[in-house]
């Protein structure tokens, strides 16, 4: 059954995530403790030929061959190649979850669309649905090592209610090399527009949405059929496989604690007459190593959780649980065009008929979340200048006949001072300096269309008189 543990998550809190270390079912340790009392039996005969059993040559031999196991162990890059799998896995792993069909959808349609209370609409309705249950089971035979083992021949999909046997017959007379899951999808069509021709649906609107709806439900019985046909690219898998034992194989050497190598100590003080070297400084010997130990149960894990869920639909703990799944379908469908079917509680006035502003009671333990202010959106707290100059509305063209400000650039200002117009304002402007001013053209314009002709003499003689003033030099 499929580990959850999302209650246990649902607060952070102090030690949320260690209260998960403890479990066994689905853990990392039940995946991982044989590979990893192997690697440690390993490494420990591999330390205990090295310091009991080779002489002092042999020893500077295989301090040398650790070395260079070491070396080259850094040169793989693991965490690259082993995340980015993983990650495909993973994407992979819940995209094969969203493919399992559900008749939810379906059912809803059928229960809206053939009608008849009397058994002939009953004994359609049933049909129906029982149709698009046997598609996913036959697809989920196909895929699932549950499901097969639930329903190992047709004779126990019948024996189950599946499938009748005249429909058993039918289903074995059609020779075909492919998997037939998509023969129950057909007969739902085929009986689908016998019933509309019966007038049990009764426009083929209704009709073309139920049929969308089946479409809908089987393309994710074949999605689900071709997730289980085309894997991961087996060299992809090999390459990271290869690349995970390959590190570790050389770690085992590699991570030995050996004698230092020459040459490797710092240099020491002149040595005094009668003075013995020191023996040269190397890694503490551990006996145990604990990094290593660790990097093996990251990346080896890592590795382990991409093997558990490259396939979801085996036996692992956390692998789907498709036999209640398909409990699930069969109940809550049939339920649903049958017994639900205009099966209607009365309509009656809800609690908040007279009320403007309906407000659902809260509990003790609720209370104060009923105090806080409603979102209204992230600006409503940003905090505005009191004065009342910064919220006077001004028009984005000035409509007198006195110049617009000239934008300025804030960086530019501090070096050209503060009224020095922006270069975008200035290269707009460029060429028209000895003309006439844009400004009077606007308000003539807008004069012309008020009607008033004093008016658009004066804003003429105003324009005259501001176009001498601006050809002065």
């Amino acid at each position: 059954m499929t580990v959850s543990y999302t209650l246990k998550v649902a607060e952070a809190r102090f030690g949320g995530f260690s209260g998960l270390l403890l479990r066994w079912r689905g853990s990392i340790y039940k995946l991982l403790y044989k590979e990893f009392f192997l690697f440690v039996a390993l490494y420990a005969v591999l330390s205990i030929i090295y310091r009991l059993l080779l002489t002092q040559e042999q020893r500077h031999v295989y301090a040398q061959v650790a070395r260079y196991c070491n070396r080259s162990a850094n040169l793989i890059p693991l965490s690259f190649v082993l995340g980015f799998y993983v990650t495909l896995v993973v994407n992979r792993w819940w995209s094969q979850y969203t493919s399992i069909p559900l008749p939810d959808q379906l059912m809803c349609v059928i229960s809206a669309s053939v009608h008849g209370v009397d058994q002939r609409g009953r004994l359609l309705r049933r049909t129906l649905i029982r149709y698009a249950n046997l598609a996913s089971v036959l697809v989920l035979r196909s895929v699932s090592t549950r499901v097969l083992k639930r329903f190992p021949t047709m004779e126990h999909v019948v024996d189950a209610g599946f499938m009748s046997q005249e429909e058993r017959k039918k289903f074995e007379s059609l020779k075909s090399d492919f998997n037939k899951y998509w023969v129950p999808c057909v007969w739902f069509t085929n009986l689908a527009a016998q019933a509309r021709r019966d007038g049990r649906i009764r426009d083929d609107i209704a009709l073309c949405l139920l049929l969308e709806e089946l479409n809908k439900y089987r393309a994710k019985c074949s999605m689900l059929f071709h997730y289980d046909w085309i894997s991961i690219p087996l060299v992809y898998t090999q390459v990271v496989t290869i690349a995970v034992y390959s590190f570790f194989g050389l770690s085992l050497v590699g991570r030995q604690f050996v004698e230092p190598e020459a040459g490797a100590a710092k240099p020491q003080k002149p040595l005094e007459s009668g003075q013995e070297p020191a023996p040269a400084l190397g890694d503490l010997d551990m006996y145990v190593p604990l990094t290593t130990l660790l990097q093996f149960f990251f990346y080896a894990g890592w590795l382990k959780v991409a093997e558990q869920i490259i396939n979801p639909f085996g036996e692992d703990d956390d692998d789907f649980e498709t036999n209640q799944l398909i409990d699930r379908n069969l109940q809550v469908s049939l339920l649903s065009v049958d017994e639900m079917y205009q099966n209607l509680p009365p309509a009656e006035k809800d609690q908040y008929w007279d009320e403007d502003q309906p407000q659902p009671p809260y509990t003790v333990a609720t209370a104060a979340e009923s105090l806080r202010p409603s979102f209204l959106g992230s600006t409503f707290n940003l905090r505005m200048s009191d004065d009342p100059e910064q919220s006077l509305q001004v028009e984005a063209s000035p409509a007198s006949g006195r110049p617009a400000p000239a934008a300025q650039t804030p960086l530019l200002g501090r070096f050209l001072g503060a009224g020095a117009p922006s270069p975008a304002i200035s290269l707009r402007n460029f060429g028209r300096a000895r003309g006439t001013p844009r400004t009077p053209h606007l308000l003539r314009f807008r004069a012309d269309e008020g009607g008033d002709p004093e008016a658009a003499s004066r804003i003429e003689e105003e324009a005259a008189e501001s176009g001498d003033e601006a050809l002065e030099p």
